[in-house]
Protein backbone atom coordinates (compact mmCIF):
# COMPACT_ATOMS: atom_id res chain seq x y z
CA UNK A 1 0.00 0.00 0.00
CA UNK A 2 1.19 3.53 -0.74
CA UNK A 3 2.44 5.79 2.03
CA UNK A 4 -0.27 8.14 3.29
CA UNK A 5 0.12 11.82 2.57
CA UNK A 6 1.43 13.69 5.62
CA UNK A 7 0.59 17.29 6.38
CA UNK A 8 3.33 19.90 6.19
CA UNK A 9 3.85 19.77 9.94
CA UNK A 10 4.41 16.21 11.00
CA UNK A 11 4.01 17.08 14.66
CA UNK A 12 0.60 15.93 15.86
CA UNK A 13 -1.15 17.74 18.77
CA UNK A 14 -0.42 16.21 22.18
CA UNK A 15 -4.09 15.60 23.00
CA UNK A 16 -4.58 13.78 19.70
CA UNK A 17 -1.50 11.64 20.34
CA UNK A 18 -2.74 10.64 23.80
CA UNK A 19 -6.12 9.68 22.35
CA UNK A 20 -4.37 7.68 19.65
CA UNK A 21 -2.22 5.93 22.25
CA UNK A 22 -5.36 4.81 24.09
CA UNK A 23 -6.86 3.58 20.83
CA UNK A 24 -3.77 1.53 20.00
CA UNK A 25 -3.43 0.06 23.50
CA UNK A 26 -7.07 -1.03 23.58
CA UNK A 27 -7.00 -2.60 20.12
CA UNK A 28 -7.13 -6.33 19.42
CA UNK A 29 -3.58 -6.08 18.03
CA UNK A 30 -2.21 -5.21 21.47
CA UNK A 31 -4.21 -7.71 23.48
CA UNK A 32 -2.17 -10.03 25.73
CA UNK A 33 1.09 -8.11 25.17
CA UNK A 34 1.37 -6.20 28.43
CA UNK A 35 5.12 -5.67 28.10
CA UNK A 36 4.68 -3.96 24.75
CA UNK A 37 1.86 -1.84 26.14
CA UNK A 38 4.13 -0.63 28.95
CA UNK A 39 6.92 -0.02 26.47
CA UNK A 40 4.76 2.04 24.10
CA UNK A 41 3.14 4.00 26.92
CA UNK A 42 6.48 4.89 28.51
CA UNK A 43 8.22 6.09 25.36
CA UNK A 44 5.14 8.00 24.19
CA UNK A 45 4.65 9.85 27.47
CA UNK A 46 8.37 10.60 27.75
CA UNK A 47 8.44 11.99 24.22
CA UNK A 48 5.35 14.14 24.81
CA UNK A 49 7.03 15.52 27.94
CA UNK A 50 10.05 16.56 25.88
CA UNK A 51 12.38 13.81 27.11
CA UNK A 52 12.96 11.96 23.84
CA UNK A 53 16.71 12.44 24.20
CA UNK A 54 16.64 10.40 27.44
CA UNK A 55 15.04 7.33 25.84
CA UNK A 56 18.11 5.13 26.00
CA UNK A 57 18.35 1.36 26.19
CA UNK A 58 19.42 1.32 29.84
CA UNK A 59 16.62 3.63 30.97
CA UNK A 60 13.96 1.56 29.20
CA UNK A 61 15.38 -1.68 30.54
CA UNK A 62 15.15 -0.44 34.12
CA UNK A 63 11.94 1.61 33.91
CA UNK A 64 9.87 -0.64 31.64
CA UNK A 65 11.22 -4.16 32.03
CA UNK A 66 12.15 -4.04 35.71
CA UNK A 67 15.85 -4.71 35.26
CA UNK A 68 18.26 -4.18 38.15
CA UNK A 69 20.57 -1.16 38.29
CA UNK A 70 23.34 -3.47 37.10
CA UNK A 71 21.51 -4.01 33.79
CA UNK A 72 23.95 -4.08 30.87
CA UNK A 73 22.34 -3.65 27.41
CA UNK A 74 25.49 -5.04 25.79
CA UNK A 75 24.85 -8.48 27.23
CA UNK A 76 21.06 -8.41 27.66
CA UNK A 77 19.23 -7.57 24.40
CA UNK A 78 15.73 -7.41 25.88
CA UNK A 79 15.12 -3.78 24.88
CA UNK A 80 16.28 -4.30 21.29
CA UNK A 81 14.21 -7.45 20.96
CA UNK A 82 11.08 -5.85 22.40
CA UNK A 83 11.57 -2.79 20.19
CA UNK A 84 11.50 -5.04 17.12
CA UNK A 85 8.30 -6.62 18.40
CA UNK A 86 6.76 -3.22 19.08
CA UNK A 87 7.58 -1.97 15.57
CA UNK A 88 5.97 -5.09 14.10
CA UNK A 89 2.86 -4.66 16.25
CA UNK A 90 2.48 -1.03 15.22
CA UNK A 91 2.78 -1.98 11.55
CA UNK A 92 0.17 -4.68 12.08
CA UNK A 93 -2.15 -2.27 13.88
CA UNK A 94 -2.03 0.39 11.18
CA UNK A 95 -2.36 -2.21 8.46
CA UNK A 96 -5.55 -3.59 10.00
CA UNK A 97 -7.54 -1.83 12.74
CA UNK A 98 -5.86 1.54 12.38
CA UNK A 99 -5.75 1.88 8.62
CA UNK A 100 -8.11 4.89 8.79
CA UNK A 101 -6.60 6.56 11.88
CA UNK A 102 -5.50 10.17 11.51
CA UNK A 103 -2.50 9.92 13.85
CA UNK A 104 0.52 7.69 13.26
CA UNK A 105 2.73 6.55 16.11
CA UNK A 106 5.95 5.17 14.67
CA UNK A 107 9.14 3.83 16.23
CA UNK A 108 11.94 4.42 13.72
CA UNK A 109 14.75 1.89 13.60
CA UNK A 110 17.97 2.83 15.33
CA UNK A 111 16.42 4.50 18.35
CA UNK A 112 13.67 4.42 20.96
CA UNK A 113 12.09 7.86 20.51
CA UNK A 114 8.66 7.58 18.85
CA UNK A 115 7.53 9.89 16.06
CA UNK A 116 3.96 11.24 15.90
CA UNK A 117 2.48 12.24 12.56
CA UNK A 118 -0.82 13.44 11.23
CA UNK A 119 -1.80 12.15 7.85
CA UNK A 120 -4.20 12.82 5.03
CA UNK A 121 -5.70 9.74 3.40
CA UNK A 122 -5.45 6.20 4.65
CA UNK A 123 -3.12 3.24 4.56
CA UNK A 124 0.22 2.49 6.16
CA UNK A 125 3.45 2.33 4.24
CA UNK A 126 4.81 -1.13 3.95
CA UNK A 127 6.59 -3.29 1.45
CA UNK A 128 4.39 -4.94 -1.14
CA UNK A 129 3.91 -8.18 0.69
CA UNK A 130 1.75 -11.20 1.20
CA UNK A 131 0.54 -9.68 4.42
CA UNK A 132 -0.88 -6.63 2.61
CA UNK A 133 -2.87 -8.85 0.28
CA UNK A 134 -4.24 -10.85 3.17
CA UNK A 135 -5.67 -7.78 4.81
CA UNK A 136 -7.81 -7.08 1.75
CA UNK A 137 -8.37 -10.64 0.64
CA UNK A 138 -11.64 -9.75 -1.12
CA UNK A 139 -10.41 -6.60 -2.89
CA UNK A 140 -9.83 -6.39 -6.62
CA UNK A 141 -8.54 -3.76 -9.02
CA UNK A 142 -9.43 -3.71 -12.72
CA UNK A 143 -6.67 -2.16 -14.81
CA UNK A 144 -7.32 -0.47 -18.17
CA UNK A 145 -7.01 -3.03 -20.98
CA UNK A 146 -4.21 -2.46 -23.47
CA UNK A 147 -5.04 -1.86 -27.14
CA UNK A 148 -2.69 -4.11 -29.14
CA UNK A 149 -4.51 -3.74 -32.44
CA UNK A 150 -2.40 -2.79 -35.45
CA UNK A 151 -4.29 0.46 -36.00
CA UNK A 152 -4.62 1.26 -32.30
CA UNK A 153 -8.30 2.05 -32.83
CA UNK A 154 -9.88 -0.18 -30.16
CA UNK A 155 -9.53 2.19 -27.23
CA UNK A 156 -13.32 2.55 -27.07
CA UNK A 157 -13.65 -1.25 -26.89
CA UNK A 158 -11.02 -1.48 -24.12
CA UNK A 159 -12.76 1.18 -22.05
CA UNK A 160 -16.13 -0.48 -22.48
CA UNK A 161 -14.66 -3.88 -21.58
CA UNK A 162 -13.16 -2.59 -18.37
CA UNK A 163 -16.42 -0.90 -17.39
CA UNK A 164 -18.41 -4.06 -18.10
CA UNK A 165 -16.08 -6.08 -15.83
CA UNK A 166 -16.35 -3.49 -13.05
CA UNK A 167 -20.14 -3.49 -13.33
CA UNK A 168 -20.29 -7.28 -12.99
CA UNK A 169 -17.78 -7.45 -10.13
CA UNK A 170 -19.49 -4.70 -8.16
CA UNK A 171 -22.54 -6.97 -7.86
CA UNK A 172 -20.60 -9.77 -6.16
CA UNK A 173 -21.39 -9.91 -2.42
CA UNK A 174 -18.33 -9.67 -0.20
CA UNK A 175 -16.08 -8.27 -2.94
CA UNK A 176 -14.72 -4.72 -2.90
CA UNK A 177 -13.76 -3.22 -6.27
CA UNK A 178 -11.19 -0.47 -5.81
CA UNK A 179 -11.80 2.71 -7.78
CA UNK A 180 -9.14 5.23 -8.82
CA UNK A 181 -8.14 7.89 -11.29
CA UNK A 182 -6.59 6.20 -14.34
CA UNK A 183 -3.40 8.16 -13.78
CA UNK A 184 -2.98 6.77 -10.26
CA UNK A 185 -3.76 3.05 -10.20
CA UNK A 186 -3.77 1.52 -6.69
CA UNK A 187 -2.98 -2.04 -7.66
CA UNK A 188 -0.72 -2.56 -4.63
CA UNK A 189 -3.77 -2.16 -2.36
CA UNK A 190 -5.69 -5.02 -3.99
CA UNK A 191 -5.47 -8.70 -3.21
CA UNK A 192 -6.19 -9.46 -6.89
CA UNK A 193 -5.75 -7.49 -10.10
CA UNK A 194 -7.61 -7.99 -13.38
CA UNK A 195 -5.60 -6.98 -16.42
CA UNK A 196 -5.32 -7.86 -20.10
CA UNK A 197 -5.17 -6.68 -23.69
CA UNK A 198 -7.09 -6.69 -26.96
CA UNK A 199 -5.95 -7.70 -30.44
CA UNK A 200 -7.81 -7.78 -33.74
CA UNK A 201 -7.56 -9.33 -37.21
CA UNK A 202 -10.12 -8.32 -39.84
CA UNK A 203 -13.43 -8.28 -37.95
CA UNK A 204 -12.29 -10.73 -35.24
CA UNK A 205 -11.29 -9.38 -31.85
CA UNK A 206 -9.38 -11.45 -29.28
CA UNK A 207 -9.45 -10.49 -25.60
CA UNK A 208 -6.72 -11.81 -23.30
CA UNK A 209 -7.60 -11.44 -19.64
CA UNK A 210 -5.48 -12.35 -16.62
CA UNK A 211 -5.94 -12.45 -12.87
CA UNK A 212 -2.78 -11.49 -10.98
CA UNK A 213 -2.06 -12.04 -7.28
CA UNK A 214 -1.66 -8.59 -5.74
CA UNK A 215 0.94 -9.78 -3.23
CA UNK A 216 3.35 -11.83 -5.32
CA UNK A 217 2.66 -10.40 -8.76
CA UNK A 218 2.20 -13.96 -10.07
CA UNK A 219 -0.46 -14.89 -12.60
CA UNK A 220 -3.31 -16.87 -11.04
CA UNK A 221 -4.87 -17.64 -14.42
CA UNK A 222 -5.05 -16.37 -17.98
CA UNK A 223 -7.64 -16.91 -20.69
CA UNK A 224 -8.43 -15.70 -24.23
CA UNK A 225 -11.85 -15.22 -25.79
CA UNK A 226 -12.74 -14.39 -29.39
CA UNK A 227 -15.63 -12.42 -30.85
CA UNK A 228 -16.47 -9.90 -33.54
CA UNK A 229 -16.02 -6.17 -33.40
CA UNK A 230 -19.56 -5.69 -34.64
CA UNK A 231 -20.89 -7.51 -31.57
CA UNK A 232 -18.66 -5.82 -29.01
CA UNK A 233 -21.26 -5.71 -26.23
CA UNK A 234 -21.67 -9.49 -26.29
CA UNK A 235 -17.90 -10.02 -26.24
CA UNK A 236 -17.47 -7.63 -23.31
CA UNK A 237 -20.26 -9.30 -21.36
CA UNK A 238 -18.82 -12.79 -21.97
CA UNK A 239 -15.40 -11.70 -20.73
CA UNK A 240 -16.96 -10.12 -17.63
CA UNK A 241 -18.81 -13.35 -16.83
CA UNK A 242 -15.61 -15.37 -17.08
CA UNK A 243 -13.84 -12.96 -14.72
CA UNK A 244 -16.71 -13.16 -12.22
CA UNK A 245 -16.65 -16.97 -12.29
CA UNK A 246 -12.92 -17.08 -11.69
CA UNK A 247 -12.99 -14.52 -8.91
CA UNK A 248 -15.78 -16.32 -7.11
CA UNK A 249 -13.53 -19.37 -6.79
CA UNK A 250 -10.66 -17.21 -5.53
CA UNK A 251 -12.85 -15.53 -2.91
CA UNK A 252 -13.90 -18.90 -1.52
CA UNK A 253 -10.24 -19.93 -1.36
CA UNK A 254 -10.48 -22.60 -4.05
CA UNK A 255 -7.92 -22.73 -6.83
CA UNK A 256 -9.44 -22.25 -10.24
CA UNK A 257 -7.27 -25.04 -11.60
CA UNK A 258 -8.17 -27.62 -8.97
CA UNK A 259 -10.21 -30.61 -9.99
CA UNK A 260 -13.48 -30.42 -8.10
CA UNK A 261 -14.08 -33.47 -5.92
CA UNK A 262 -17.18 -35.03 -7.44
CA UNK A 263 -17.20 -37.64 -4.71
CA UNK A 264 -18.64 -35.86 -1.69
CA UNK A 265 -18.00 -38.87 0.51
CA UNK A 266 -14.26 -38.63 -0.24
CA UNK A 267 -14.27 -34.91 0.51
CA UNK A 268 -16.08 -35.38 3.82
CA UNK A 269 -13.62 -38.10 4.84
CA UNK A 270 -10.77 -35.75 3.95
CA UNK A 271 -12.19 -32.98 6.12
CA UNK A 272 -12.52 -35.36 9.06
CA UNK A 273 -8.92 -36.43 8.54
CA UNK A 274 -7.74 -32.80 8.65
CA UNK A 275 -9.71 -32.20 11.83
CA UNK A 276 -8.03 -35.11 13.61
CA UNK A 277 -4.59 -34.22 12.21
CA UNK A 278 -4.87 -30.75 13.72
CA UNK A 279 -5.37 -32.20 17.21
CA UNK A 280 -1.73 -33.39 17.20
CA UNK A 281 -2.26 -36.29 19.60
CA UNK A 282 -1.16 -39.86 18.97
CA UNK A 283 -4.70 -41.25 18.79
CA UNK A 284 -5.90 -38.36 16.61
CA UNK A 285 -3.03 -38.78 14.13
CA UNK A 286 -3.81 -42.46 13.75
CA UNK A 287 -7.47 -41.59 13.14
CA UNK A 288 -6.37 -39.03 10.55
CA UNK A 289 -4.48 -41.71 8.62
CA UNK A 290 -7.58 -43.89 8.69
CA UNK A 291 -9.82 -41.13 7.30
CA UNK A 292 -7.39 -40.17 4.54
CA UNK A 293 -6.99 -43.79 3.47
CA UNK A 294 -10.78 -44.19 3.35
CA UNK A 295 -11.00 -41.05 1.21
CA UNK A 296 -8.52 -42.55 -1.25
CA UNK A 297 -10.59 -45.73 -1.41
CA UNK A 298 -13.60 -43.56 -2.27
CA UNK A 299 -11.67 -41.58 -4.90
CA UNK A 300 -8.25 -42.80 -5.96
CA UNK A 301 -7.62 -39.59 -7.93
CA UNK A 302 -8.27 -37.18 -5.06
CA UNK A 303 -5.08 -35.16 -4.58
CA UNK A 304 -6.08 -33.66 -1.24
CA UNK A 305 -6.47 -37.09 0.35
CA UNK A 306 -2.91 -38.03 -0.65
CA UNK A 307 -1.62 -34.72 0.69
CA UNK A 308 -3.39 -35.33 4.01
CA UNK A 309 -2.04 -38.88 4.19
CA UNK A 310 1.52 -37.65 3.65
CA UNK A 311 1.10 -35.04 6.39
CA UNK A 312 -0.43 -37.50 8.85
CA UNK A 313 2.27 -40.14 8.42
CA UNK A 314 4.92 -37.43 8.62
CA UNK A 315 3.57 -36.15 11.92
CA UNK A 316 3.36 -39.68 13.31
CA UNK A 317 7.11 -39.81 12.73
CA UNK A 318 7.76 -36.28 13.96
CA UNK A 319 5.98 -36.87 17.24
CA UNK A 320 7.80 -40.13 17.85
CA UNK A 321 4.76 -42.38 17.49
CA UNK A 322 6.37 -44.31 14.63
CA UNK A 323 10.02 -44.61 13.67
CA UNK A 324 11.24 -42.47 10.75
CA UNK A 325 11.96 -45.61 8.73
CA UNK A 326 8.33 -46.67 9.16
CA UNK A 327 6.94 -43.50 7.57
CA UNK A 328 9.52 -42.32 5.02
CA UNK A 329 8.24 -44.27 2.04
CA UNK A 330 4.61 -43.56 2.85
CA UNK A 331 5.04 -39.81 3.25
CA UNK A 332 7.17 -39.44 0.12
CA UNK A 333 4.92 -41.60 -2.02
CA UNK A 334 1.74 -39.87 -0.88
CA UNK A 335 3.18 -36.36 -1.38
CA UNK A 336 4.44 -37.23 -4.87
CA UNK A 337 1.03 -38.67 -5.77
CA UNK A 338 -0.68 -35.51 -4.55
CA UNK A 339 1.47 -33.28 -6.77
CA UNK A 340 1.14 -35.63 -9.75
CA UNK A 341 -2.66 -35.63 -9.47
CA UNK A 342 -2.91 -31.85 -9.08
CA UNK A 343 0.14 -29.75 -9.81
CA UNK A 344 -1.79 -26.60 -8.88
CA UNK A 345 -2.64 -27.72 -5.35
CA UNK A 346 -1.09 -25.64 -2.58
CA UNK A 347 -1.67 -28.51 -0.17
CA UNK A 348 0.19 -30.97 -2.40
CA UNK A 349 3.24 -28.73 -2.81
CA UNK A 350 3.27 -27.97 0.92
CA UNK A 351 3.29 -31.69 1.71
CA UNK A 352 6.13 -32.30 -0.73
CA UNK A 353 8.11 -29.35 0.66
CA UNK A 354 7.68 -30.73 4.18
CA UNK A 355 9.04 -34.11 3.07
CA UNK A 356 12.05 -32.46 1.43
CA UNK A 357 12.95 -30.58 4.57
CA UNK A 358 12.12 -33.02 7.35
CA UNK A 359 13.20 -36.27 5.67
CA UNK A 360 15.61 -35.35 2.89
CA UNK A 361 17.27 -32.36 4.58
CA UNK A 362 17.13 -30.77 1.13
CA UNK A 363 16.85 -27.19 2.31
CA UNK A 364 17.05 -25.43 -1.06
CA UNK A 365 14.65 -27.91 -2.64
CA UNK A 366 12.23 -27.52 0.26
CA UNK A 367 12.34 -23.75 0.02
CA UNK A 368 11.55 -23.85 -3.69
CA UNK A 369 8.54 -26.07 -3.01
CA UNK A 370 7.30 -23.86 -0.18
CA UNK A 371 7.59 -20.78 -2.37
CA UNK A 372 5.79 -22.61 -5.16
CA UNK A 373 3.00 -23.47 -2.73
CA UNK A 374 2.68 -19.88 -1.52
CA UNK A 375 2.62 -18.58 -5.08
CA UNK A 376 -0.32 -20.88 -5.72
CA UNK A 377 -2.20 -19.70 -2.64
CA UNK A 378 -0.69 -17.29 -0.12
CA UNK A 379 -3.69 -17.81 2.14
CA UNK A 380 -2.89 -21.40 3.12
CA UNK A 381 -1.73 -21.18 6.77
CA UNK A 382 0.04 -24.56 6.84
CA UNK A 383 2.37 -23.46 4.05
CA UNK A 384 3.52 -20.44 6.10
CA UNK A 385 3.64 -22.55 9.27
CA UNK A 386 5.79 -25.37 7.91
CA UNK A 387 7.95 -23.04 5.83
CA UNK A 388 8.87 -21.31 9.10
CA UNK A 389 9.31 -24.36 11.31
CA UNK A 390 10.85 -26.96 9.02
CA UNK A 391 12.84 -24.79 6.59
CA UNK A 392 13.63 -21.26 7.75
CA UNK A 393 14.23 -22.06 11.44
CA UNK A 394 16.65 -24.97 10.76
CA UNK A 395 18.66 -22.66 8.49
CA UNK A 396 18.86 -20.07 11.27
CA UNK A 397 16.69 -17.50 9.48
CA UNK A 398 14.66 -16.78 12.58
CA UNK A 399 13.47 -13.26 11.69
CA UNK A 400 11.92 -14.62 8.50
CA UNK A 401 10.56 -17.60 10.39
CA UNK A 402 8.83 -15.31 12.89
CA UNK A 403 7.27 -13.29 10.07
CA UNK A 404 5.91 -16.47 8.48
CA UNK A 405 4.57 -17.75 11.79
CA UNK A 406 2.79 -14.48 12.55
CA UNK A 407 1.29 -14.61 9.07
CA UNK A 408 0.15 -18.19 9.67
CA UNK A 409 -1.39 -17.11 12.97
CA UNK A 410 -3.24 -14.23 11.32
CA UNK A 411 -4.71 -16.72 8.83
CA UNK A 412 -5.65 -19.32 11.45
CA UNK A 413 -5.75 -17.65 14.88
CA UNK A 414 -7.51 -20.60 16.55
CA UNK A 415 -4.97 -23.26 15.55
CA UNK A 416 -3.37 -24.51 18.77
CA UNK A 417 -0.26 -25.78 17.02
CA UNK A 418 0.32 -22.56 15.08
CA UNK A 419 -0.11 -20.42 18.18
CA UNK A 420 2.22 -22.77 20.08
CA UNK A 421 4.87 -22.62 17.35
CA UNK A 422 4.95 -18.83 17.46
CA UNK A 423 6.17 -19.33 21.04
CA UNK A 424 8.73 -21.86 19.81
CA UNK A 425 10.21 -19.35 17.36
CA UNK A 426 10.50 -16.78 20.16
CA UNK A 427 12.21 -19.52 22.20
CA UNK A 428 14.72 -20.10 19.41
CA UNK A 429 15.33 -16.35 19.23
CA UNK A 430 16.15 -16.38 22.97
CA UNK A 431 13.29 -13.96 23.55
CA UNK A 432 12.04 -15.95 26.51
CA UNK A 433 9.69 -13.26 27.76
CA UNK A 434 7.85 -13.16 24.44
CA UNK A 435 7.89 -16.95 24.31
CA UNK A 436 6.36 -17.09 27.79
CA UNK A 437 3.61 -14.64 26.82
CA UNK A 438 2.79 -16.68 23.74
CA UNK A 439 2.81 -19.96 25.68
CA UNK A 440 0.37 -18.51 28.18
CA UNK A 441 -1.81 -17.47 25.26
CA UNK A 442 -1.65 -21.01 23.86
CA UNK A 443 -2.73 -22.50 27.16
CA UNK A 444 -5.61 -20.01 27.38
CA UNK A 445 -6.65 -20.94 23.86
CA UNK A 446 -6.53 -24.69 24.54
CA UNK A 447 -5.85 -25.73 28.16
CA UNK A 448 -5.88 -29.41 27.13
CA UNK A 449 -3.12 -29.09 24.52
CA UNK A 450 -0.15 -31.04 25.87
CA UNK A 451 2.39 -29.47 23.50
CA UNK A 452 1.65 -26.05 24.99
CA UNK A 453 2.85 -27.29 28.39
CA UNK A 454 5.90 -28.94 26.83
CA UNK A 455 6.93 -25.60 25.35
CA UNK A 456 6.14 -23.81 28.60
CA UNK A 457 8.46 -26.22 30.39
CA UNK A 458 11.27 -25.63 27.89
CA UNK A 459 11.00 -21.88 28.42
CA UNK A 460 10.98 -22.15 32.21
CA UNK A 461 13.96 -24.47 31.97
CA UNK A 462 15.94 -21.75 30.17
CA UNK A 463 14.86 -19.27 32.82
CA UNK A 464 16.34 -21.65 35.45
CA UNK A 465 12.96 -22.11 37.08
CA UNK A 466 13.18 -25.89 37.18
CA UNK A 467 10.25 -26.40 39.56
CA UNK A 468 7.94 -24.56 37.18
CA UNK A 469 9.42 -26.49 34.25
CA UNK A 470 8.81 -29.81 35.99
CA UNK A 471 5.24 -28.82 36.81
CA UNK A 472 4.59 -27.93 33.17
CA UNK A 473 6.05 -31.24 31.99
CA UNK A 474 3.96 -33.17 34.50
CA UNK A 475 0.84 -31.49 33.15
CA UNK A 476 1.92 -32.46 29.62
CA UNK A 477 2.41 -36.06 30.73
CA UNK A 478 -1.04 -36.12 32.31
CA UNK A 479 -2.54 -35.01 29.01
CA UNK A 480 -0.37 -37.28 26.80
CA UNK A 481 0.79 -40.18 28.97
CA UNK A 482 1.85 -42.29 25.98
CA UNK A 483 4.34 -39.76 24.60
CA UNK A 484 8.01 -40.46 25.44
CA UNK A 485 8.96 -36.88 24.62
CA UNK A 486 7.14 -35.56 27.69
CA UNK A 487 8.80 -38.11 29.95
CA UNK A 488 12.23 -37.26 28.56
CA UNK A 489 11.63 -33.54 29.12
CA UNK A 490 10.76 -34.16 32.76
CA UNK A 491 13.87 -36.30 33.24
CA UNK A 492 16.00 -33.51 31.79
CA UNK A 493 14.45 -30.93 34.15
CA UNK A 494 15.17 -33.22 37.10
CA UNK A 495 18.77 -33.70 35.97
CA UNK A 496 19.37 -29.97 35.53
CA UNK A 497 17.97 -29.24 38.99
CA UNK A 498 20.27 -31.81 40.61
CA UNK A 499 17.66 -34.53 41.04
CA UNK A 500 19.75 -37.16 39.31
CA UNK A 501 18.00 -40.10 40.96
CA UNK A 502 14.55 -39.09 39.64
CA UNK A 503 16.06 -38.39 36.21
CA UNK A 504 17.73 -41.80 36.09
CA UNK A 505 14.52 -43.58 37.04
CA UNK A 506 12.72 -42.02 34.05
CA UNK A 507 15.71 -42.76 31.81
CA UNK A 508 15.57 -46.45 32.68
CA UNK A 509 11.81 -46.54 32.05
CA UNK A 510 12.34 -45.03 28.60
CA UNK A 511 15.04 -47.61 27.83
CA UNK A 512 12.57 -50.29 28.81
CA UNK A 513 9.82 -48.71 26.73
CA UNK A 514 12.12 -48.62 23.70
CA UNK A 515 12.01 -52.43 23.65
CA UNK A 516 8.33 -52.37 22.68
CA UNK A 517 7.86 -49.13 20.71
CA UNK A 518 9.90 -46.45 19.00
CA UNK A 519 11.56 -43.93 21.27
CA UNK A 520 13.64 -41.35 19.45
CA UNK A 521 17.39 -41.43 20.24
CA UNK A 522 17.11 -37.66 20.54
CA UNK A 523 15.17 -38.03 23.80
CA UNK A 524 17.96 -40.09 25.34
CA UNK A 525 20.51 -37.56 24.11
CA UNK A 526 18.88 -34.56 25.82
CA UNK A 527 18.70 -36.46 29.12
CA UNK A 528 22.34 -37.56 28.95
CA UNK A 529 23.48 -34.02 28.13
CA UNK A 530 21.63 -32.81 31.24
CA UNK A 531 23.32 -35.58 33.26
CA UNK A 532 26.61 -34.24 31.86
CA UNK A 533 27.58 -37.51 30.16
CA UNK A 534 28.58 -36.04 26.82
CA UNK A 535 30.10 -39.18 25.34
CA UNK A 536 26.89 -41.15 25.77
CA UNK A 537 24.82 -38.13 24.72
CA UNK A 538 26.72 -37.69 21.45
CA UNK A 539 26.42 -41.40 20.75
CA UNK A 540 22.65 -41.04 21.00
CA UNK A 541 22.77 -37.86 18.91
CA UNK A 542 24.61 -39.69 16.15
CA UNK A 543 22.00 -42.44 16.30
CA UNK A 544 19.30 -39.78 15.95
CA UNK A 545 21.16 -38.45 12.93
CA UNK A 546 21.23 -41.93 11.37
CA UNK A 547 17.47 -42.19 11.99
CA UNK A 548 16.98 -38.67 10.60
CA UNK A 549 14.94 -37.94 13.71
CA UNK A 550 12.65 -34.96 13.30
CA UNK A 551 13.77 -33.42 16.61
CA UNK A 552 17.21 -32.76 15.12
CA UNK A 553 15.79 -30.31 12.62
CA UNK A 554 16.30 -27.16 14.71
CA UNK A 555 19.32 -28.30 16.69
CA UNK A 556 21.43 -25.33 15.55
CA UNK A 557 18.98 -22.79 17.04
CA UNK A 558 17.74 -24.77 20.05
CA UNK A 559 19.01 -23.14 23.30
CA UNK A 560 19.31 -26.57 24.93
CA UNK A 561 22.45 -27.19 22.85
CA UNK A 562 24.21 -23.87 23.40
CA UNK A 563 26.64 -25.43 25.88
CA UNK A 564 27.89 -28.08 23.43
CA UNK A 565 28.02 -26.17 20.15
CA UNK A 566 31.78 -25.75 20.32
CA UNK A 567 32.30 -29.50 20.63
CA UNK A 568 33.60 -30.87 17.32
CA UNK A 569 31.12 -33.73 17.56
CA UNK A 570 28.23 -31.28 17.40
CA UNK A 571 29.60 -29.79 14.20
CA UNK A 572 29.93 -33.28 12.76
CA UNK A 573 26.23 -33.88 13.30
CA UNK A 574 25.14 -30.60 11.74
CA UNK A 575 27.41 -31.16 8.73
CA UNK A 576 25.59 -34.40 8.02
CA UNK A 577 22.37 -32.39 8.02
CA UNK A 578 23.74 -29.76 5.68
CA UNK A 579 23.40 -27.08 8.35
CA UNK A 580 25.89 -24.50 9.60
CA UNK A 581 26.30 -23.80 13.31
Amino acid sequence: MSRPALVESNRAPEAAVRQQLDRVLNSATFQQVDRLKRFLTFITVEALCGRSDQLKEYVIGVQVFGKEDSFDPRTDPIVRVQARRLRARLVSYYRDTGQNDDILIELPKGGYAPVFKRRLGVGLSSARSVGAALVGRNTVSVLPFADHSAQGNLDYFCRGLRQEIIDHLAKLPGLRVLAWDDTRPKTSEAAMVVTGGVRSAADVVRVSVQLVDGASGCYLWSESLNGTVDDSLTVQENVARVVVTRLQSEITGESGCRRVAENLAAHNLYLQGRYHLNQRTEDALRKAVDFFEKAIVEDGQYSLAYSGLSDAYGLLGHYGVLGPGDVWTKTTSAAASAVMLDGNSVEAHTSLAHVKSTQDWDWSGAEREFQCALNLNARYPTAHHWYAMSCLAPMGRLDEALDEMLLAQSLDPVSSIIVRDVAVIHFYRRDFDAALDQSDHTVELNPHFSLAYLTLGLIQEQRKDFDEAAAAYQRAIALSPQTPRMQAALARAYALSGKRKQATVILRKLEELAQTRYVSPFEFAVIEFALDDRDVAFAWLNKACQDRAFELLTITVDPRFDAVKLDHRFAAVTRQMGLVV
